[in-house]
C-alpha cells in the first residue's frame, strides 16, 4: 500500500488522522508520516485498514465465497483456512490460504495475487 492508497481508504472509511490513528493503535505522527510517504506503512496497518473497510462492505453485498468464485477443488478446500474457517470474503486476510494452488510465503506476495482477484475488489 502507498500512501496515496492509504489516504484514500482512510477517507473511504470517514476517519480523521488522529481517528486513524487509535484504530491502527499507532500514533498520529505515524499516520502523518504514512500519508507524507516518509514512512512505509507496515503490514499489520494495511491489514487493519482492508479489514475495516471489508467489514462496512459485506453487510452491504451479497458476496460469495472464494471458494464459490474460483471453482475450487474439493481436495483443495480441505487444505486452505479460508474454507476451514468458513471465511471465504475473508480470504485475502488469512495468511496460509491456497489460491490458485499457491501458499505464499508472506503477505506482500499473497497481496500482489489478491489485489487482481475478484473477491478482493468486491470489497472495496
Amino acid at each position: 500500500m502507498d500512501r496515496e492508497e492509504f489516504k484514500h481508504y482512510r477517507k473511504m472509511l470517514g476517519k480523521t488522522q488522529l481517528q486513524m490513528s487509535q484504530l491502527l493503535g499507532t500514533s498520529i505522527k505515524a499516520v502523518h508520516s504514512y500519508e507524507q510517504g516518509w514512512r512505509t506503512i507496515p503490514t499489520h496497518a494495511e491489514r487493519q485498514m482492508f479489514f475495516l473497510i471489508s467489514r462496512l462492505k459485506e453487510n452491504k453485498k451479497d458476496l460469495k465465497p472464494c471458494w464459490v468464485i474460483k471453482k475450487c477443488l474439493p481436495e483443495t478446500k480441505s487444505r486452505c483456512p479460508a474454507w476451514e474457517f468458513k471465511s471465504g470474503t475473508l480470504c485475502w486476510f488469512i495468511n496460509g490460504t491456497i489460491c490458485e494452488g499457491i501458499v505464499h510465503n508472506n503477505w506482500k506476495e499473497k497481496m500482489v495475487k489478491c489485489r487482481s482477484c475478484d473477491v478482493f475488489k468486491a470489497m472495496l
